[in-house]
């Protein structure tokens, strides 16, 4: 008994040791606590934001306008506007809700998951990729609103008492949806905001400004980095990082209930709610690479986000992608083997019809562009990296536009058969989306910690010194014995085991 602690401290020695030089190095170009500090709060505390910030605001904010332009027109005109017909009722509006929807996965998975199979890379990142799933689901949220038609009744999609006696389909998967995505969005706004409170106090404590101050201030909540508080905050950061785990996998199940409990050919197969998932990460890791990588080359951010972490990225995107390409082949042998003519026919049509142009897109994007990532060459290359990534994510919208509209154009009988087109209506409130969506990644940027410091800090070297500073290793194997001999003679002298 006496000579446990030393085994178990030896034990910790030789493996903190061994563990700073077998793992790769995550932060690159020797910097230290400090400079970790300096090079995040130097985004925000910059007097000017960089040239590339302000053009990006300003193509995002006309896109935004344009946003606001055409809802408006859309509620004092009416869904008309749009290109839907008889047998098309859903288009754009449920194409850019499931994809939306999707891209926030990335951010619960990295912040979450890979927290709790404790990988170090994701330290640099998550913070970023958090913020990304915030601002997309609030993307997702608005397309459901608007495209009910009467916008001023969406109330009634609640289930709370109201006048006229009007109550939501419980059994339906629709208002699963609005459950699922509105637990998604707590959960995931408490994680990224607690995750940052540690560094919002590093900004009032070096904010200058006493507007700035006593708004970070307000927003640390009293943090003071004592080890009570560490304590509960690193309990309660795990028991977030547990709550939302669950929600990664059951979020896009119940988006994609929505098409797997009708009867429609091509929508009724069980195979939606692993393949939504597997694309949601596909498709999510993609966008995290497409802000990633400008972000780390605007703001200086090369080493704090080095190489390796995108290459994680780019061999998660692989992965799922494979995973993509294999429920693309099972549903064609599903649907071949049920025996069910009007399953086979949907499945050829969307290959062989009027939107296989879509199809094949969806094909080339999302299973033949990842494949280049086997090459490590790829891998390392940011235009390589950078442009396969925008690949992915043309590509996992045209998965959703594909799923949905050429399974409502022709569906079992001819005579109801009818083609879509997109107005410029939903062509402008696409690209409006995406303004939204790059404009509330842009002021998150811009005053708000972009990486977390205290995470980052955590995997670096100094915070874990290795043991033999004052010795080399092998010193610690000769004196072993000596202190393992001297140790027991002091636990029989004062009469232990």
């Amino acid at each position: 008994m006496a000579t446990l602690p030393l085994r178990r401290l030896a034990n910790v020695e030789i493996d903190n040791t061994a563990d700073s030089i077998e793992r790769p190095v995550l932060i690159t170009g020797g910097l230290d606590f400090k400079d970790i500090t300096n090079t995040v709060c130097g985004v925000a505390e910059a007097p000017r934001p960089p040239r590339a910030w302000l053009i990006a605001f300003g193509i995002s904010s006309l896109l935004l306008f344009a946003l606001l332009a055409m809802i408006l027109y859309l509620i004092t005109t009416g869904v008309g506007v749009w290109g839907l017909n008889n047998p098309v009722g859903w288009g754009f509006d449920i194409t850019n809700f499931v994809f939306w929807v999707g891209i926030g996965h990335a951010g619960t998975l990295i912040s979450a998951i890979l927290f709790l199979f404790r990988q170090r890379w994701r330290t640099s990142i998550n913070r970023f990729s958090e913020a990304m799933t915030i601002f997309a689901v609030i993307c997702a949220g608005m397309f459901p609103a608007i495209h009910v038609g009467r916008i001023w009744l969406v109330y009634w999609l609640f289930p709370i008492p109201n006048q006229e006696q009007v109550w939501p389909n419980f059994r339906s998967p629709l208002l699963w949806d609005m459950f699922a995505v509105g637990t998604y969005f707590t959960v995931s706004l408490m994680f990224w905001y607690m995750g940052m409170i540690p560094d919002l106090a590093t900004f009032r404590d070096r904010s200058k400004r006493s507007l700035r101050k006593w708004i970070y201030g307000l927003l640390a909540l009293g943090w003071r980095g004592s080890n009570r508080q560490w304590l509960h905050y690193e309990k309660a950061y795990l028991l977030l990082a547990a709550l939302a785990t669950p929600l990664v996998l059951s979020v896009h199940s119940v988006v994609s209930f929505d098409f797997a409990s009708s009867i429609l050919p091509g929508w009724h197969t069980t195979i939606f709610p692993p393949y939504f998932v597997a694309g949601a990460i596909f498709g999510g890791f993609a966008m995290v690479l497409t802000l990633a990588i400008p972000a780390r080359e605007i703001f200086g951010l090369k080493n704090v986000i080095s190489l390796r972490h995108l290459e994680n990225c780019a061999k998660i995107i692989l992965a799922t992608g494979m995973m993509v390409g294999y429920a693309y082949g099972m549903e064609f042998f599903t649907a071949w083997y049920s025996g069910n003519k009007s399953e086979l026919f949907a499945f050829v049509n969307r290959a062989l019809g009027p939107y296989a142009w879509a199809y094949w897109t969806m094909i080339t994007c999302n299973v033949l562009a990842p494949q280049l990532f086997w090459f490590k060459r790829v891998r390392t290359n940011l235009w390589g990296l950078f442009a396969v990534a925008m690949l992915v994510n043309v590509g996992m919208w045209f998965e959703r536009f594909v799923i949905i509209v050429s399974s409502l154009s022709r569906d079992f009988l001819p005579s109801s058969w009818g083609l879509y087109k997109p107005t410029w209506v939903e062509l402008t409130t696409l690209a409006g989306s995406f303004g939204l969506f790059l404009m509330l990644f842009l002021l998150f940027v811009r005053y708000l910690p972009i990486v977390a410091m205290a995470e980052v800090k955590s995997v670096m070297p100094q915070a874990h010194p290795p043991h033999d500073e004052h010795k080399p290793l092998g010193d610690y194997w000769g004196d072993a014995p000596q202190i393992h001999a001297e140790q027991e003679r002091l636990a029989r002298a004062e009469g232990g085991v």
